[in-house]
């Protein structure tokens, strides 16, 4: 057992690119070892913003031998009218590195047994270029020089090491070798490796702390040292800690500071700047205020670190003087005159200005907002909301730091006169802001939150920008996604097609199958089962939060007794009525047995408070209810039998069990085999 070294080198890859491509690049290697048949203990990842390194430790000395049997032609067409060999099988033989002899006849094919013969890891080894790196993937690419090769960035070196004997090979100008480099301004210089077991032992005495997870621990002690030091509460918000974390190679924290009198400005401006554009850590006092200070970290040591807080603190300055300045100029400004200037600010070209987006969405949040059940006030405030809600987009601030869309909007709107529900709706319209971020808290936020997705979504389908594949330049899947989580945390139940078929447009076919789509990705990141999944969104309303809270329930009783019979029992149910021309009514005149009254009695039961069950409730009594009488029903009757009205009046009857059941899910569609 041997351990091999690989590390690329390569000019600054971009923060949100390092931990993406170490693991690609792990995987790769992973594959490429399990497909050669050398086995391996593990693989131990390293990743600065200049290297991409993976240790394979307890690799074998070559790769496993194997007794292989392939399948070749059917013995009809091996040899031809005089009994010699024919082409398909000479051309199958010659392919197998065999002669037609010494193929092996079984059944009614021949096949070609060979011993394959391990290969040396020093051999496999040598194509790791072409196999692992040349073939890595990367959403941003560079080419350099004259070359038609593209990496992530420009490759400086290569260190290729098995144990201490050099595995060499060519990738463009680069030679693989044992030599890796320091720190580019620390220690600038080649390291020469004698063996790969040394490199991480090595490398930090060449300020390069080559262990992520070891450099983001050591960056996350100094900054919470520094925060004792100074008695500051500090939060090491997680991306930005693994940002950082991913530009430098030996960090070394410091403190830096600012006038107390930017303080003026509200926290969230200020916190951007310091988080979002500068990548610092901002801190706060003992009462949970925002102090005029900083935590940053260098990528370097502690020499000469006044200058370079010095440095940090004035180009943070420059920032908070616009901020200050964009503060005090947009409070001149009044809601009425930037929303009147949304006319002539362009949504879309196909499809109209701001300002119409958000005359759609008014009416949309009008009808939403009754859906919704909210009161007389709450309407109002939606309203004005709907009204008002993008005015922000023409203030300096938003403009300068376009992160604070809302954010800005809430602010300004408290400042000249708006209730707090209003304020925090223009807020909240955004969330969630990515797939998992966090849900408006106010119902009025929330209403305006899933209307502003709703017409964007209906406006981008109604001229044709519909998105096909991976391509959506308008975020639409997002949008979709963010409207799901909402309407599924709010309990809002209403059937979405009829919903959206009140407001006129194209394409609404394609809309509800793409939402589906949306709402079938979310529940399948949660439940392993696709068919129960399946089977809640295509039950017979297109009512979205009732589809999640179906799926989870159904997804619940999986494993219990009652389960398999009781879905098989409803399944037969609805194939049976799918076979039929035409439902008419249930007369109980035509009843020819006591099953037949039974299930009708089930049925008529469940009727009046069938609407208002919980999804629980209507799976128990499906379960321990209707599927029993059911069951006793095709034990006791024959459906399909030549009267014709008995036969009709049999499936109107199993017709009301599908109206039922469907509006839960289709059971049709869950395997239970």
């Amino acid at each position: 057992m041997a351990n091999y070294l690989l590390e690329i080198g390569l000019e600054e890859v971009p923060a949100h690119l390092v931990t993406p491509s170490i693991n690609q690049l792990a995987e790769r290697m992973t594959a490429f070892l399990n497909e050669n048949r050398l086995q391996f203990d593990q693989i131990v990842k390293f990743s600065t913003p200049r290297r991409l390194t993976v240790l394979v430790e307890g690799l074998a000395e070559q790769s496993e031998a194997i007794d292989e049997e392939v399948k070749g032609p059917s013995a009809k067409i091996a040899k031809d009218s005089e009994g010699n060999w024919s082409k398909a099988i000479q051309g199958f033989s010659r392919g197998q590195g065999v002669t037609p002899d010494d193929l092996v006849l079984n059944g009614d094919y021949y096949f070609a047994k060979k011993h394959i013969e391990g290969v040396k890891a020093s051999d496999l080894l040598a194509k790791i270029g072409a196999e692992v790196i040349s073939k890595m993937t990367f959403s941003t690419y560079m080419k350099w020089g004259n070359n038609d090769f593209l990496f992530v960035r420009p490759i400086q070196w290569l260190v290729s090491l098995l144990e201490n004997e050099v595995i060499a090979f060519d990738l463009l100008d680069v030679t693989a070798d044992r030599f890796s480099r320091g720190h580019r301004f620390l220690a600038d210089v080649e390291i020469e490796l004698e063996n790969a077991s040394e490199y991480a032992s090595k490398l930090p005495e060449y300020f390069v702390m080559v262990d992520a997870e070891h450099r983001k621990a050591e960056i996350s002690a100094q900054i919470l040292a520094l925060a004792a030091e100074n008695q500051w509460q500090v939060t090491l918000h997680k991306d930005l800690l693994e940002e950082v974390n991913n530009i430098v190679e030996y960090p070394t924290a410091f403190v830096g500071a600012f006038d107390p009198k930017y303080l003026s400005v509200p926290a969230e401006v200020l916190v951007t700047s310091m988080r979002d554009n500068q990548r610092y850590f901002e801190v706060y006092n003992q009462n949970g205020e925002l102090a005029p200070n900083f935590i940053s970290v260098r990528n370097g040591n502690a020499e000469h670190i006044e200058n370079v807080v010095l440095g940090n603190e004035k180009v943070l300055v420059a920032r908070l003087e616009d901020a200050e300045f964009f503060w005090k100029e947009d409070q001149k400004l009044k809601i009425e005159d930037l929303v009147a200037k949304l006319s002539k600010v362009t949504f879309h070209a196909k499809i109209g200005s701001i300002t119409e987006h958000m005359a759609r969405t008014k009416e949309v949040a009008a009808r939403l907002a009754e859906i919704a059940g909210l009161t007389a006030t709450e309407k109002a405030d939606v309203a004005r909301a709907a009204e008002i809600y993008k005015f922000d987009l023409l203030t300096g601030m938003v403009g300068e730091f376009d992160e604070l869309q809302g954010v800005m909007g809430e602010k300004y709107a408290l400042l000249a006169g708006e209730n707090a529900n209003v304020a925090a709706a223009i807020r909240e319209h955004y969330m969630p802001t990515s797939a998992e971020g966090a849900l408006p808290e106010t119902k009025v936020g929330s209403v305006l939150a899933a209307v502003d997705k709703i017409d964007s979504v209906l406006s981008f389908f109604n001229v044709g920008l519909i998105p096909s594949g991976s391509n959506d330049p308008y975020a639409l899947r997002r949008a979709v996604q963010g409207l799901t989580r909402i309407i599924e945390k709010m309990n809002w139940r209403f059937d979405f097609a009829a919903f959206i078929d009140q407001f006129t447009g194209e394409n609404h076919a394609e809309l509800l199958d793409f939402v589906k789509a949306r709402v079938q990705k979310i529940l399948l990141e949660k439940l392993d089962r696709y068919d129960i999944v399946e089977a809640a969104i295509n039950g017979s309303k297109f009512d979205i939060a009732n589809m999640m809270e179906a799926a989870f329930v159904i997804d619940s009783h999986k494993l219990h007794e009652p389960f398999k019979p009781a879905i098989e029992n409803v399944s037969r149910t609805i194939n049976l009525v799918k076979k039929a021309t035409e439902i008419g009514k249930v007369d109980p005149v035509f009843f020819e047995s006591e099953a037949e009254q039974k299930l009708y009695d089930a049925i008529d039961a469940l009727q009046e408070d069938w609407a208002e069950m919980t999804c629980e409730l209507k799976f128990r009594t499906i379960v321990h209810g209707l599927a029993p009488a059911i069951e006793l029903f095709f034990e006791n009757v024959m459906v399909m039998v030549e009267n014709e009205r008995v036969r009709e009046n049999r499936l109107a009857l199993l017709a009301q069990v599908v109206v039922l059941t469907g509006s839960l899910a289709d059971f049709s569609l869950i395997n239970t085999k």
